[in-house]
């Protein structure tokens, strides 16, 4: 896994991150049981975690193409494919 967000991006992760996982933590503390609090803790945490490893699992699933994988080169056009002018041209 390689990072695939940025440092700002990490920063407002992690912040935004521990305050929700503060904030659950401290209203769990009168209901513990409450399943939002439960879940809001848990989505603070993978957002704290997130922006610790620089990598977020569904950026890295939105960048991935039709095969399986990030293809950097989708957007250039190859000598030996074929394109149609009419799917290329845009709608307007």
């Amino acid at each position: 896994m390689y990072p695939n967000i940025g440092r700002v991006n990490a920063l407002v992760r992690i912040t935004v991150g521990l305050t929700t996982l503060a904030w659950s933590s401290a209203r769990m503390v009168k209901r513990p049981n409450h399943p939002c609090l439960i879940m809001t803790a848990m989505a603070g945490a993978m957002k704290t975690a997130e922006g610790i490893t620089r990598f977020c699992p569904m950026t890295y699933f939105l960048e991935r193409n039709d095969y399986g994988f990030y293809d950097e080169y989708a957007d250039e056009e190859c000598e030996h494919c074929e394109h149609d002018e009419e799917q290329s041209k845009p709608f307007m």
